[in-house]
């Protein structure tokens, strides 16, 4: 590899262009941006040195990108308009690509200069809004615009393949499409040049082993630092990466730059927000084995009706992974992390019936409202301000609550997972936090166990009735007989008749139907069912009554001319029927007819078993009933559909 060596035009110290692709090499003696041109070298001017972080990567790291070896040989350090730093590592392949490696909020892009084809006019940055598709950029993707702004050009080291101007602004949109594509448009010239790759991990980059490195404290040491209002110490656990801290002792709201602290304002809580449950400084392993620090908070609230409801997001930390939340409302708990927006799939207008899709799940629309920070504490990697206030979109789909915040120049996508109280608790090993009250938005019902499992009996006693069915044979006649019973000497004077004696089998149910020849008449038939062989009897009262006529309505009846009863199982025997009766026409003899059948299915236990065993489903149906109607009387939408995913 040819390295080119020179002597910088500021200092005279000796600097070398290793990397055929090197525009700008910062010399390590006066910090002077050189540049190479087609006359010489020529000195840019001074840049900062870059403030060192936990970052896992360094100058001279090697990895491994779609096959092909490269090293990390430069790194600029820009700074948000809004606030907070974003690195950009200069990679230099073996194969003579030139990457950049960009590093934001524990997130890595891979990302390479792409060429637009002759005659493509990409949009102004003014014209760009957030969320549209940028067509004119060739990609197998749609890619669709998450941010827009300006940087400044804040510090740098190594060697860079452009020419950097230290201090120079320049604007750029990021775009974000399915599968991890990413893409930004630098607008520093004209035409805008394009750089397209995708979201990576370490892992993918070989660089799994890269662990945070233990920087030496420099000009952003805890120790050294003071509040310039009341002259309290203060110790910031990310100084590379803070813009806005609290001071504890005096609630002044600070501003970080470099080291450099300055007084902006005193925060004072609303007499009527609730208190912070969870310190700052607290550490966990949160789900994915990872272990988060909380190093921030901050009060936020929604205005419905003229009431404020407000509710506490803590900020998170892991060097390795960036940063998360853990949101804390009416003593619910999520944790929340950040999801490709070009993943989700919006609904064409925010109403009643929206529905968001991410992942295969559909999100039903909860709020839709203007967010605002009320207090803060601690410290945040953005400018953090009192009264900043974002659009903010809830769909949920319990355990999860898909959230969209859209700022003027800034569109953010998280997925919130619901986390009982009892696991907030053991992973910062407390036992004291407060107990959640009323349904949380993306809370899942607790009882689908027993009301979906609860039916798997119902299933089985219909396998079993079916089973039984042709085992336990059908309904069987044991005897049929025609009796009369003779005139009476009053209308209220029984008369009795007896039959011929038959045979019962035992443990069968019995079923006697006795049939009177009554028209528009009656007929009161007491029948017993005697054992011959020790007289034991079985009574039952069959009424049977006929009427029939005509009205203007046309022919009717009403009544039949037989009736049943049954009786359950007797003992096997020899058995006789004892018949008495009283009719309306008690001057005529009655003639009566009676039938004795066996293996009646009734479906009377039948029916008991499944009442009972619907008794623990239907009353977790309730439940749940009632818990969607909690859950959705919260939702300024109200409840469109009870129906839940949770199950």
């Amino acid at each position: 590899m040819s390295v080119l060596k020179t002597s910088c035009p500021s200092c005279a110290g000796p600097v070398e262009f290793t990397a055929g692709s090197s525009v700008v090499v910062i010399c390590p003696f006066c910090r002077s941006a050189v540049a190479r041109t087609d006359r010489g070298f020529e000195d840019l001017g001074k840049i900062s040195e870059v403030v060192q972080s936990e970052s896992p990567l360094k100058l001279g790291l090697k990895g491994e990108y779609k096959g092909s070896r490269f090293e990390l040989t430069g790194r600029a350090q820009l700074r948000h308009e809004l606030g907070g730093t974003w690195d950009e590592w200069y990679a230099t392949f073996s194969n003579g690509w030139v990457g950049w490696l960009a590093e934001a909020q524990g997130r890595f892009y891979m990302t390479f200069y792409q060429p637009m084809p002759e005659g493509t006019a990409l949009p102004s940055i003014e014209g760009l809004q957030l969320g549209q598709t940028v067509p004119e950029i060739p990609s197998e993707v749609p890619l669709m615009v998450q941010e827009k702004g300006n940087g400044t050009y804040a510090a740098a080291e190594g060697e860079i393949p452009y020419k950097l101007t230290p201090g120079e602004q320049f604007g750029y949109a990021d775009l974000a499409g399915k599968n991890n594509a990413f893409a930004t448009i630098d607008y520093s010239m004209s035409p805008p040049w394009v750089f397209i790759g995708n979201m990576v991990t370490l892992e993918e980059i070989g660089l799994g082993d890269a662990r945070p490195v233990q920087r030496e404290a420099r000009t952003v040491a805890s120790a050294s630092m003071g509040c310039p209002n009341c002259g309290g110490p203060l110790e910031l656990s990310v100084p590379d990466k803070t813009e806005r801290v609290t001071c504890p002792n005096c609630d002044s709201l600070l501003d970080v730059n470099q080291g450099s602290l300055t007084f902006l304002k005193t925060l004072a809580p609303r007499p009527d927000q609730p208190d912070f449950v969870a310190p700052i400084g607290a550490e966990g392993v949160f789900p994915g084995d990872v272990k988060f620090k909380i190093i921030g908070a901050t009060v936020r609230s929604v205005t419905f009706d003229g009431i404020k409801y407000y509710w506490h997001e803590y900020l998170l930390y892991n060097p390795m992974v960036g940063f998360r939340w853990l949101v804390h409302s009416d003593n619910h708990w999520n944790f929340v992390e950040p999801v490709n927006p070009a993943d989700i799939e919006m609904p064409p207008y925010i109403g009643k019936s929206a529905v968001a899709k991410y992942n295969g799940t559909s999100f039903k629309v909860f709020q839709d409202a203007n967010a605002t920070v009320e207090y803060v504490k601690g410290e945040f990697y953005w400018r953090v301000e009192q009264g900043e206030t974002v659009r903010a979109v809830d769909f949920v789909a319990a355990p999860l609550m898909l959230s969209q915040e859209t700022s003027a120049g800034e569109m953010n996508w998280s997925v919130g997972t619901y986390m009982p109280v009892a696991d907030v608790e053991k992973i910062f090993g407390v036992t004291d936090l407060p107990k959640p009250w009323g349904v949380g938005p993306n809370q899942p019902f607790s009882g689908s166990f027993y009301y979906t499992w609860g039916l798997l009996p119902l299933l089985a006693l219909f396998v079993v009735a079916v089973i039984m069915l042709p085992i336990g044979g059908t309904t069987k006649t044991v005897t049929s007989q025609e009796l009369i019973l003779p005139p009476s000497t009053g209308d209220k004077v029984p008369q009795v008749v007896f039959s011929q004696p038959f045979d019962l089998k035992g443990n069968s149910n019995v079923r006697i139907t006795a049939g009177a020849n009554v028209d528009n008449s009656w007929a009161d038939l007491d029948v017993d069912l005697i054992n011959d062989k020790n007289d034991e009897v079985e009574s039952v009262n069959v009424p049977v009554e006929y009427y029939s006529g005509s009205d203007s309505d046309g022919a009717w009846t009403e009544g039949s001319k037989s009736t049943d009863a049954t009786i359950s199982s007797l003992p096997g025997g020899k058995y006789t029927l004892r018949v008495e009766g009283t009719w309306q026409n008690w001057q005529a003899q009655m003639p009566v007819s009676v039938k004795v059948e066996q293996g009646v299915n009734r479906g009377v236990n039948f029916c008991c078993a499944i009442f009972v065993l619907l008794l623990i489903p239907g009353f977790n149906l309730i439940r749940k009933l009632t818990f969607e109607s909690g859950r959705w009387k919260d939702s300024m939408f109200g409840s469109t559909d009870s129906s839940d995913d949770d199950e």
